[in-house]
């Protein structure tokens, strides 16, 4: 294989059509809210982009996020994007190798730097970090070390970005989010650009777009909110969008969830959906292949891309 192997190389010794790659180009866009113009401009940057290498590390976490990412675009499914599209050199729930094998292949990859760290996950500090190792060694150890020359760096889940749930009270563990761990706890050190990309989970096209954007860009982070989110997905809370809107602007709320109200699609606000506060991309991308979003469900928001959202006061139900 050619040592800096192009994306569009790649794809072609996979089998995958110029007709799916235009395919993911397209959707790759509309995740983004670009106009269609830019789907030429992106396939060829695409195509002639080598393909970055990509270190995923797993904290204190369940899973969910890396399983999120592996159901996402129908025509062209993220797992074309993780193992075609960029080179996935270290997971610890996709890969083969284990043990010495999968710690040689990280290091190997780390090695030249400009690669990129995906973290999902909280960070515990607890009894020095114990509560969460890889190779007997403390992941904020490994995460450490592997930041060393990176181009990127994407804390993904909430537990990542905020601390999430092993941060809740009591914090059991003393769970931290990777930002936290940078600025408050002065327990971790990076040059390259940190993007929280937070969610319980996230939804997989957010990190599918950001991912094509660092390519696009030369490596260069989007535009940032405050908390580091990605404006082009965070810019705005998911209430604006919510397909409920029309009945929260004429005062028609559910009481509960199986009244008459609940049933003609009424705003959910006081049975405590936190949609207006939560910045987020779900009713505008939706989850599960565009097909839906809680409020569209049935149930409201719980805010799980924001700070604290397990500690809320009152619960996921308490009316705001």
């Amino acid at each position: 294989m050619p040592e800096k192997d192009t994306i569009i190389e790649h794809l072609q010794r996979q089998g995958v059509s110029r007709r799916s790659f235009l395919k993911f180009c397209t959707l790759a866009a509309s995740s983004m809210a670009l106009p269609l113009s830019s789907i030429a401009f992106i396939s060829d940057a695409l195509a002639a982009s080598p393909r970055p290498k990509v270190i995923w590390l797993s904290a204190q976490e369940c899973t969910g996020c890396s399983e999120t990412l592996l159901r996402a675009y129908d025509q062209y499914p993220v797992e074309k994007l993780l193992l075609d599209m960029i080179s996935l050199d270290y997971h610890n729930t996709l890969m083969a190798p284990s043990g010495s094998a999968a710690e040689k292949s990280r290091l190997q990859s780390i090695a030249g730097g400009g690669h990129v760290v995906v973290i999902d996950g909280s960070i515990p500090l607890k009894e020095n970090g114990a509560w969460s190792v890889v190779g007997g060694r403390t992941i904020l150890d490994v995460l450490q070390e592997s930041v060393v020359g990176a181009g990127l760096v994407l804390a993904v889940g909430n537990c990542a970005a905020f601390g999430g749930l092993p941060g809740a009270f009591p914090n059991p563990t003393d769970a931290h989010g990777i930002d936290d761990l940078i600025n408050k706890q002065n327990k971790l050190s990076i040059t390259a650009p940190l993007i929280n990309i937070p969610g319980c989970p996230p939804i997989p096209e957010v990190l599918t777009g950001v991912i094509v954007n660092y390519i696009l860009s030369s490596g260069q982070a989007p535009a940032l909110d405050s908390l580091k989110r990605p404006l082009s997905y965070y810019g705005s809370v998911v209430h604006d969008n919510c397909s409920r809107l029309e009945h929260f602007h004429k005062g028609r709320f559910a009481k509960s969830f199986d009244d008459a109200g609940a049933r003609q699609g009424y705003c959910l606000l006081e049975l405590g959906c936190k949609g207006t506060l939560t910045h987020n991309a779900c009713t505008t991308t939706k989850w599960n292949k565009g097909t839906s979003f809680p409020m569209h469900s049935g149930h409201g928001c719980i805010g799980c891309s924001e700070p604290n959202f397990w500690d809320r006061t009152g619960g996921f139900y308490k009316t705001l």
